[in-house]
């Protein structure tokens, strides 16, 4: 064994492990979303709604009343908080499956992996929700975390896929004259 190959094998030992840490982070973004109290979560969520009525009004220069903007924001509120979700569980599976196809996890079983453990997340999140004072549990949360998980997981292999083809692959392919 050469110098350089242990040194390889070394900092793989001890950065293999840090690799998880992205998709620790977002699970705790995720459980300190899921403690804020009910008010608290709707404000952020309506502040949000808010917002985007706010930037839709400049854009297109439609010259909305304050009265235009919060019913606009009203409308879009539940399907902001429900994109919230899909998004979170989105980052999260690619967070999870890129540490999987690290440790060697790979094809079917990393997709199975990363969607358990995603969607045991999101009913730990939906359990722990019930003891969040103005907050419950919602079984179409799970489904759109559990969507958004999928999606996040069929993403990450079809980027997976594209770099091994486009860029890996003719960097180590072996040319035969």
């Amino acid at each position: 064994m050469t110098a350089q190959s242990f040194f390889t094998n070394l900092a793989r030992i001890f950065l293999r492990p840090l690799s998880f840490i992205p998709a620790l982070l977002i699970m705790y973004f995720i459980y300190s979303f899921s403690a804020q109290d009910g008010p608290t979560s709707s404000q952020l969520s309506s502040s949000m709604s808010h917002k985007i009525i706010h930037v839709i009004d400049r854009v297109f220069d439609f010259e909305l009343t304050e009265e235009q903007i919060d019913n606009g924001a009203e409308k879009i509120h539940y399907y902001i908080r429900k994109t919230a979700h899909f998004t979170e569980y989105f980052i999260l599976a690619a967070a999870i499956s890129l540490p999987l196809y690290v440790y060697g996890i790979r094809g079917i079983w990393l997709m199975l992996t990363a969607l358990i453990l995603c969607v045991g997340f999101a009913c730990l999140d939906e359990y722990h929700q019930l003891f969040v004072a103005g907050r419950g549990s919602s079984t179409k949360d799970i489904l759109i975390d559990s969507f958004g998980s999928l999606t996040g997981i069929v993403f990450t292999r079809i980027i997976g896929y594209i770099s091994r083809k486009s860029f890996f692959e003719p960097i180590f392919k072996i040319k035969h004259y």
